[in-house]
């Protein structure tokens, strides 16, 4: 079988990865850390509700079947197209990656920067994004995982490449289910990805048909790399129709990691420019609508219009809901565990989208944490607030 290289390890390890077992990992997410500190959440906490000091970060599998050009991965990183490790046991891949987890927050225990209730919070794991590195939807025992999440009353949200369509097909209920569609058009989609199946693009389309026919929460992510894969409007919105998400994420390449090795930083566009394609695309989908987004994370969300109940978006999630469900044995359905999102629509004047990065970060700091997106803990009641809401 095989087994993480030295080299593999040391640079995961390096990178503050702690690896699992012989094909997992676990890295604390930065915007986990901010809410530990009080100064924001990330967009997944905008949109759908997620409070990222309640989140795990982690991946089933360290190998995966793409070398995407804009992937922080390095290519000391495995690549496979099969599964070849050994299979860890579902209990032990939960056990030790919870573990690790919480190891790699511990420090916050004794932090004059962390909120203590917001600490203490993150002791209770409530979600769990399988995205990280990887792919994670190859562990061939991932439904038993998935099971024993939803046993623990931790939600999950897992990233695919498109690249295993039976694997998304036979998938158990997932809270929601992401496919990255990286290109509209085959050729380009080869340029970016770096595929390791020749019939890469037949597994793409596979993929999509298999999503579109899932009852439960999903959504299609775009990662947009200015000057590679930000044309083709038209043809995105065939290939989105195609796989009837219930979400669009149009998400700005970052130049981070290794990525910094194969692109420039220009290949990394503005927050404006992420809401100017999405406003182009978002003509050649008649049934969405652009409902949310996170500047600091240069990303715009657009939900089905089925989303949008009595001229209210309901794209948060209803976890209690959610859990009730999967738990009793009933199949969810999307809108048994819908909930009301607290605040939707684009900044509108364009000011914070002109900002430099640094700029940018300055400004979320001093003066955006309740108005643009970021929830932050009152220091007076100790609870966690959302426009100035608690939730």
């Amino acid at each position: 079988m095989q087994q993480l290289t030295l080299p593999a390890r040391q640079e995961l390890e390096q990178q503050q990865y702690r690896i699992v077992g012989s094909h997992s990992a676990v890295k604390t997410c930065g915007w986990t850390k901010n809410m530990i500190r009080g100064t924001g959440g990330c967009y997944k906490l905008k949109f759908y509700g997620i409070m990222s000091n309640q989140c795990m970060q982690m991946t089933t599998s360290i190998s995966c079947a793409n070398r995407c050009t804009f992937c922080w991965r390095g290519y000391k990183a495995p690549v496979s197209k099969e599964w070849k490790w050994d299979v860890d046991e579902p209990e032990m891949v939960f056990r030790e990656s919870v573990a690790a987890h919480h190891g790699l927050l511990v420090g916050f225990g004794g932090s004059a920067t962390a909120n203590k209730a917001a600490f203490e919070r993150s002791k209770n794991i409530q979600h769990v994004a399988l995205s990280l590195t990887g792919e994670p939807i190859i562990y061939p025992r991932m439904n038993e995982l998935l099971e024993m999440f939803n046993r623990q009353h931790i939600s999950t949200f897992l990233v695919t490449n498109a690249q295993y369509p039976e694997q998304i097909r036979e998938l158990k209920p997932v809270t929601q289910l992401y496919v990255s569609l990286d290109a509209p058009e085959q050729t380009l989609l080869k340029e970016v990805d770096l595929p390791l199946f020749p019939d890469y693009w037949e597994r793409l389309n596979k993929s999509l048909e298999y999503l579109a026919e899932k009852k439960q929460r999903t959504c299609i992510r775009l990662t947009m790399i200015k000057g590679i894969n930000m044309e083709m409007k038209e043809q995105y919105a065939k290939m989105i129709l195609k796989g009837h998400p219930d979400f669009i994420e149009v998400k700005s390449y970052m130049h981070v990691g290794p990525s910094r090795e194969r692109l420039q930083r220009e290949n990394m566009p503005l927050h404006e420019e992420i809401v100017q394609f999405s406003k182009e695309l978002v003509e050649f989908l008649p049934d969405y609508e652009i409902v949310s987004e996170h500047i600091p994370s240069r990303v715009v969300m657009f939900a089905h219009r089925r989303f949008r109940v009595d001229d209210i978006w309901h794209t948060w999630i209803d976890f209690e809901r959610w859990h009730q469900l999967v738990n009793s044995g009933i199949e969810p359905r999307t809108e048994d565990y819908w909930k009301k999102t607290p605040q939707v629509g684009l900044s509108g004047n364009g000011t914070l989208e002109r900002m430099t990065p640094e700029a940018q970060e300055s400004f979320w700091k001093k003066d955006g944490n309740l108005q643009n997106g970021h929830a932050v803990v009152d220091e007076k009641t100790e609870e966690m607030a959302f426009y100035g809401e608690t939730v």
